[in-house]
């Protein structure tokens, strides 16, 4: 069965043909007759409006995505194929910290993008044939098994891949070697990431050895015509659709909203405070973590990704907190620095106007008329910093400004914290795409520069919507002002 790749129209209400907005529920018996069944005699791999509506919505297949919606993102990728190619992704596995211990998982954000499903151990084909305006989706799960299912908790199993996921063609992932290569060989061209190892480090290659056994799909691979599937999917994940925006903006506002509730607070470890954010996130309504937080006191706050997270917090120190939470698989990314004591001394006050300035330099020019690119922001950051520290008495001849601002002024958001890796930042930005806009300032022991502020790190980061017109902060519910923070407390 082959889906249309042409966007449905909005006047009928209808969904395409055969498409399923709403799962059907079939339960099979011994015998292995389908029948249908209610939703509450059937437990699936992850949360459905069935059977979770507390936190699925009527038609939803996600948090705030729709079943239509995944289909059109198949749909749209499908247009951007040739004829006659196949995308392959797969899902992520499931990581084990020790033994039987696991870590909790994460679905790979391409897959989940395309399918909206959230088990291990699944492959996804999305098969364009002859027609440019059709599609067959193939999708490779884990089959319902009673004794796995004992220990490690429910799965949707092949039958939902149909009935759930949409899938036109659903195949237990115990058959993926047999059926995959047909697929493989009828195709012109593979378009996949599988198999390119990712970014590893010197050890973890001089462990593993730099020549691995070949084996697998990527030994099927081999005699294809493979092509790499991330720059289309940057291409088509940059842009935010509505139901997407929706997701980000509660998560920013909840997200903001909670860290702002911390600067209320006195605490006496950095390890506190993160129990205090983690907790705020999960109460108030979202998923979690969108990552490992920052949570550095005073000169910890000099290391960028500084995760430990575990030394107390001093009087007359600030501390810098970068942090957020997810919701659907959506993530907000937040810095704010405050006063552990709730009042900025003369020099930390100034510089953090400083770098606010300078935020909120970027910040207004976050439109798509303002023709503008992550690196022309890094550059109106660069000379924001530059004058603004030499106003504070700063030398900034030579290297001084790749010291004190050593990272990039933003990067694109998404389901990811760097969404879209690898997509140009040299790119137009445009309307409904998602940065952070996140300057920062970090001053080492270094005679250049005045004693006063050695040891500082502040950075100000907002995740931000591209608007037409006009800026969209998606985490304004997070404070920023000199007089907020301090007020706080008052």
């Amino acid at each position: 069965m082959r889906r249309s790749v042409l966007p449905a129209l909005r006047a009928v209400s209808r969904p395409v043909p055969t498409f399923r907005s709403r799962p059907r529920f079939p339960h099979v018996g011994r015998c292995g007759k389908s029948t249908l069944t209610s939703p509450t005699d059937i437990q699936f791999g992850q949360p459905l409006h069935e059977t979770h509506p507390h936190l699925i919505k009527a038609g939803d297949l996600t948090p705030g995505i729709s079943a239509l919606e995944y289909h059109h993102r198949r749909a749209a990728l499908t247009r951007t194929l040739p004829r006659n190619s196949v995308a392959i992704l797969a899902a992520s596995d499931l990581k084990y910290r020790s033994g039987a211990v696991f870590y909790e998982f994460h679905q790979e954000p391409n897959f989940f993008y395309l399918t909206g499903f959230t088990e291990p151990e699944a492959v996804a084909v999305i098969e364009k044939g002859s027609s440019d305006v059709e599609y067959t989706f193939h999708l490779f799960v884990r089959p319902k098994d009673e004794k796995a299912e004992l220990w490690d908790g429910a799965r949707s199993g092949v039958q939902a891949a149909q009935d759930v996921f949409n899938a036109d063609e659903a195949w237990n992932i115990n058959d993926v070697s047999n059926k995959l290569p047909d697929l493989i060989r009828a195709a012109r061209s593979v378009f996949t990431d599988i198999g390119n190892g990712g970014k590893r480090s010197a050890f973890s290659r001089f462990i593993a050895g730099s020549d691995p056994k070949l084996d697998g799909l990527a030994k099927l691979l081999q005699s294809a015509n493979v092509k790499p599937l991330r720059p289309i999917m940057n291409e088509l994940r940059v842009d935010k659709s509505e139901a997407e925006l929706a997701c980000m903006r509660k998560a920013g506002h909840i997200s903001g909203a909670v860290i702002t509730e911390a600067m209320r607070g006195s605490y006496g470890s950095e390890k506190q405070l993160w129990a205090d954010l983690a907790y705020g996130f999960r109460i108030q309504g979202l998923d979690g973590e969108a990552y490992v937080p920052v949570v550095a006191g005073g000169r910890n706050a000099l290391s960028i990704h500084y995760v430990r997270n575990d030394a107390m917090l001093r009087e007359g120190d600030v501390v810098l907190v970068d942090a957020g939470g997810e919701y659907g698989g959506y993530i907000t990314d937040i810095t704010r620095t405050w006063p552990v004591n709730g009042r900025f001394s003369g020099a930390q006050r100034d510089m953090y106007e400083m770098i606010l300035k300078a935020q909120r330099s970027c910040v207004s020019l976050c439109r798509e008329d303002a023709d503008t690119s992550l690196d022309k922001l890094h550059r109106v950051a660069e000379d924001c910093l530059r004058n603004g520290l030499r106003d504070l008495g700063f030398n900034m001849s030579g290297n001084a400004l790749d010291v004190l601002f050593p990272h990039h002024v933003g990067h694109y958001i998404g389901l990811d914290v760097h969404d879209a890796p690898g997509h140009p930042r040299t790119d137009r930005l445009l309307e409904n795409q998602c940065i952070t806009i996140e300057p920062g300032i970090y001053v080492p022991d270094d005679d250049r520069w005045p004693e006063h502020f050695h040891g500082l790190g502040i950075r100000i980061e907002d995740s931000v919507r591209i608007g037409k017109e006009k800026v969209e902060v998606l985490t304004s519910t997070a404070v920023k002002d000199v007089q907020e923070i301090e007020a706080l407390r008052s």
